[in-house]
């Protein structure tokens, strides 16, 4: 597995389009994510269009560039490969590394050409440059592997996919989407892995970059927020929690806190939007994991909540593919999901792990669907091999929408 490099062609059909365009591609997400394969795969692309004497290749933090600090340091590397005036690829791995990177990049995207960056989140960059680069940077956002990518990356290395692709889902969930723990064959040396990506986004993302005066207040919100994915979280509750356990608290720090999770990509926030006043409720939203491994390698029970991972699933299935997602809010009840298309489409959309032979479950997932009076689809998405269909409502087999086979 060491040189072979999976081609995410989820990613790189979206980044492709701008190869050669002086807009400068910066691909984010949570560390250990593949974002440097992705990196890899572009310059083999590149390569195979007989550019290897224009690509200028920066892995910052590998041996031979860790070195490189400062602004100065980084043009001068730059500029040593460089041997004509036309046009070069240059790509630069994390590029955070560099303190005031912003000034080297802005001159050579002003000179038209070709940009390609990663860092390990996305307010590294974003938060950085966005006010210099107005305009002229394009943000790839990449997660860990779905569950497509997860079967077709292990055929890629030969390994064993389980025929019972609902079994192999199971395994899915607790082992998670991170693409080095395919290395890995059993579980507990995955998990092990996976839980030294959270201690390296602490010490590398956190403390780095962040004021944190209280780390094992920091620790609990971190675990708190973890270990209630998929649910309504009120800060406020969260804070009377706390305190009524003795801790105290600043409601701006525990705020704070978990804006920092949210830049290091650990959790996705989802707001709430009311469909009856067409606005968006920025209190009680929902956090959604990067990956479910982070929740797993943290717990010794491995016990699945099939609703809960599944609705964690779809979120990320949904906002990897480009739409935008809220949780609805409709009079008295909610849905789980509404999603706004590329095209300016909406639907709503409800999960539930199954329906089978459950009058209730039935009736609490169809139910909000006779609230929304326009005419926009609607679906269910479960793990049920049997579809119901029923009232106008399109019912989807979670793994067939995953693996391409049913599309909303």
């Amino acid at each position: 597995m060491k040189n072979k490099i999976y081609p995410r062609e989820k990613y790189l059909s979206k980044i492709r389009p701008f190869y050669d365009s002086d807009i400068v591609k910066v691909i984010t997400g949570i560390r250990r994510s593949g974002k440097s394969s992705i990196l890899k795969s572009i310059i083999s692309e590149l390569e195979s269009r007989n550019l290897s004497d224009r690509i200028i290749f920066l892995p910052l933090d590998k041996r031979g560039y860790k070195e490189i600090v400062t602004p100065e340091q980084l043009e001068t590397k730059i500029e040593e490969q460089i041997q004509d005036s036309d046009m070069y690829y240059i790509i630069i791995d994390e590029v955070q590394n560099v303190k005031g990177f912003e000034k080297v990049i802005l001159q050579y995207e002003e000179e038209g050409y070709s940009i390609f960056l990663t860092g390990s989140n996305s307010y590294l960059l974003s938060d950085e440059i966005s006010t210099k680069l107005t305009g002229r940077y394009m943000k790839f956002e990449t997660y860990p592997l779905d569950f497509y990518e997860y079967i077709e990356m292990k055929k890629f290395f030969n390994k064993k996919v389980n025929d019972n692709l609902y079994e192999e889902f199971n395994t899915y969930i607790i082992e998670g989407g991170f693409p080095k723990t395919l290395e890995f064959d059993d579980r507990s040396s995955k998990q092990l892995y996976t839980s030294e990506i959270i201690n390296e986004i602490f010490n590398k993302d956190v403390t780095a970059r962040n004021r944190v005066s209280n780390k094992a207040l920091f620790e609990r919100v971190q675990s708190y927020i973890i270990n209630n994915y998929t649910s309504s979280f009120s800060l406020k509750n969260f804070y009377d929690s706390l305190k009524d356990a003795g801790i105290n608290a600043k409601l701006t720090t525990l705020k704070n806190y978990i804006e920092i999770l949210k830049k290091a990509k650990i959790i996705y926030e989802c707001n709430r939007f009311d469909l009856k006043s067409k606005r968006s409720i920025s209190r009680d939203q929902k956090y959604y994991l990067a990956d479910l491994s982070l929740y797993f390698s943290t717990n010794v029970n491995n016990n699945l909540n099939y609703g809960q991972s599944l609705e964690n699933i779809v979120y990320l299935y949904l906002v990897s593919n480009g739409y935008q997602v809220s949780i609805g809010k409709i009079g008295n009840f909610e849905c789980d999901f509404i999603v706004r298309k590329q095209n300016g489409d909406y639907a709503y959309i409800q999960v539930t792990y199954t329906m089978t032979g459950n009058e209730k479950v039935k009736e609490r997932e169809y139910r909000p669907f006779r609230e929304i009076r326009d005419g926009y689809p609607r679906y269910i998405i479960s793990l049920d091999m049997f579809r119901d269909q029923q009232e106008g409502v399109h019912h989807i087999n979670a793994i067939d929408l995953f693996l391409g086979k049913e599309v909303i």
